[in-house]
Parts: structure tokens; sequence; C-alpha cells
């Protein structure tokens, strides 16, 4: 199954500073890229366990003794860990963004170029899709969306319409939703506004904020003192919760201070934020809004 390259491979990896016998998790499997790499660097002793809840992602299985694939929400970290009876792991890398596997097949709805039903489910097996969320959510709730995930000025007036529109006949495909909306799409900045429409949809669909949350929060318990994490973001909402909750161990607020008045938290960063290289984004346009941050467990 074609999967494109994976986003700042090498960084991503070094990132990890990886042991020959060490236990890492790569919790966006997607083509396996990240994994590949990572099985490279581990000896024999080495361990490897992916998350990927796509169903598709499966056909990419690496057959590596080293290697375990878990279809499941990476949210669930700990608790998959825990059923094959790992408590600890030295690495966790994620890769936040939609695979180009998802964004090719027309059919997931992924995509802003192709006609296809409204779907937008990384797990298939999921009950909430893009036309649930279009067609089922409140005005109110549908505002939300599109302002605090599509981070979309015209939202209230977008909810709107989509409403008025909905009452007249369900909105089933990507081509209806852009003609309920034509109005908001001008004709140079069209394509970035039907990003940031999909990106907001695509976010509720899946929940990515919430998973992310639960990832974040896990990773101090499951990786050992000096583990690494090594994360890449592709949009400013999922690349602030990281950067925070690096800094300080939680989302909001400010961490308590220890009797010297040091503030206490479960991780620090590793160098600066790591972004592609022009090379790398003309090679790979997807790459251009990508952000690595690395941390360590204290």
């Amino acid at each position: 199954m074609e999967y494109h390259n994976p986003v700042l491979l090498r960084e991503t990896v070094e990132g990890l500073n990886i042991k020959q016998d060490g236990i890492y998790v790569d919790v966006t499997f997607g083509g396996g890229g990240h994994s590949k790499e990572i099985l490279k660097q581990l000896g024999p002793k080495g361990k490897l366990y992916a998350f990927d809840q796509d169903q598709d992602a499966l056909l990419n299985t690496i057959d590596d003794s080293r290697f375990t694939l878990i279809n499941e929400n990476f949210k669930f970290l700990k608790r998959f860990l825990r059923f094959y009876g790992v408590k600890e792991v030295d690495g966790i890398l994620a890769d936040f963004g939609v695979s180009s596997h998802q964004f090719d097949v027309a059919e997931r709805g992924f995509s802003t170029r192709f006609e296809a039903n409204l779907d937008m489910r990384m797990n298939q097996n999921s009950a909430l899709s893009a036309f649930e969320v279009i067609n089922n959510y409140e005005e109110e709730q549908l505002r939300q969306v599109f302002w605090q995930y599509g981070e979309l000025r015209q939202a209230p007036a977008m909810a709107r319409v989509i409403v008025e529109e909905r009452s007249k006949s369900k909105i089933k495909t990507s081509e209806q939703l852009k003609t309920a909306l034509k109005r908001f799409l001008q004709h140079k900045k069209e394509n970035k506004v039907l990003a940031q429409i999909y990106q907001a949809i695509r976010i509720e669909v899946n929940q990515e904020i919430e998973a992310l949350k639960e990832l974040l929060q896990q990773t101090p318990e499951v990786l050992k003192v000096g583990g690494r994490l090594s994360f890449i973001s592709y949009h400013s909402l999922e690349d602030r919760l990281v950067k925070r909750f690096i800094r300080n161990g939680m989302f909001e607020g400010e961490p308590e201070r220890d009797v010297f008045g040091n503030y206490k938290v479960p991780l620090k960063k590793i160098g600066g934020l790591v972004m592609p290289s022009p090379q790398e984004i003309k090679l790979n346009n997807r790459a251009r809004s990508a952000k690595l941050r690395i941390a360590e467990k204290l």
C-alpha cells in the first residue's frame, strides 16, 4: 500500500537517542517509515511496539520478531503496553499528521481534492463520521468546531448556513458541503479555507485533541527515567499542547514548585524546535507545517 516518505525521519528517530536493547513505541505507525528506521537501529534484544487505529495500516505490518503492531488508538498506550507485559519504555515517537495514504484514497473523505461521501474516520469502525457532524450537530456545536479546530473567523456564519442547507436536504458528500459553503470560498483563498474546514471536521470526528491530551498525560508514567519522546505536530493546536506539556507537565496553569522554588515537572526539553529543511519541503509538500519537539523524562 502506497505511503509517502515520513516527515523529518532522521531528526525524529535521532531524537529518541536509541539504545540497541531498548523498548520503543511508534504511536502513529501509518506506512511504517519511522518504525523501519527504529528497527534498523535496534539490536536483536530491542523491541518496538506500534499503534495505529486505521485498519489499512495493518497491511504494512513488518515481519520482524522484534516488532508488534497494535490496531488501537494511541490514547490506550498504557493499557495495551501493560497487556503485552511492558511497564516502561525507552522512547515514544509520534507523527500526528494524516497519512498520505488517507489523503490519497478518495473514499476516506480526508482530501479536498476528491468527490466523496463525508467520512474522515481514522478508525473505520467509529460511529462518529463527518456526515454525523455536518448533519446532526446543533448550530452552536458546529460553530465551536469551526472556530476552535479550524480557527475560522466566519465560523458562526458557516454553522448557520450548514443548518439552513441541511434543513432542505442532507449534506452527504464533499461536493455538497463545498456548494453549501461556496460563499465563503473566495477564489484566491478557496484551498486554504477548505483545508481549515476539513481540518476542523476531521479533528472533531477523530477526537484528536482529547486523544493527544490523553497520550501526553501517560508519557511520564510510561517512559523510563532518561527515556525520550519525539513528537511531530502539524497545526498550532497540537503543537501548543505538546509544548505546554513538555514545559509544565500540564495544559493549563503553572506546575507546583519544590522547596527551592523550582518547578516540579516530569520532562525537560531537548534542543529547540525542529522544522523541515527547504529541500525536504520541496520533495514532500506535506512537510511544510511540521514541527518536531523532543523531551526527556527527568
